[in-house]
């Protein structure tokens, strides 16, 4: 039988900003719920692009060398690999983040 995933349990099993929760497994990805909340600190993934889809809320991630990136409800950006980068928000926001399992999310 093929589970169905409640994404409002999956949020509600947060503990707090920046420790996100595994909401469901595809091939070798994996996408993971957290809450962004204050800011997150510089990091980069050498081998992973990112994927950031707001859910609920709004988030901003700082790009080196780039503008600031804002994201809405409903919006999305995906961060290539080797992108030094750091999300934040004033607001708790939850945030669906879609990236290969192997990748750790607190990045380097």
């Amino acid at each position: 039988m093929i589970p169905v995933i409640d994404l409002e349990k999956k949020i509600k099993a947060i503990e707090k900003p920046w420790s996100p929760v595994d909401v469901a497994y595809l091939n070798d990805q994996v996408i993971r719920a957290a809450v962004f909340h204050g800011d997150y600190h510089w990091h980069k993934h050498d081998g992973e692009d990112e994927l950031f889809l707001v859910y609920r809320g709004e988030i901003i991630i700082q790009v080196k060398g780039q503008e600031i990136i804002e994201l809405m409800e409903g919006q999305l950006c995906v961060i290539p690999k080797g992108v030094e980068h750091k999300p934040g928000s004033d607001e708790p926001s939850i945030v669906l983040m879609f990236e290969p399992s192997s990748l750790k999310s607190t990045g380097d």
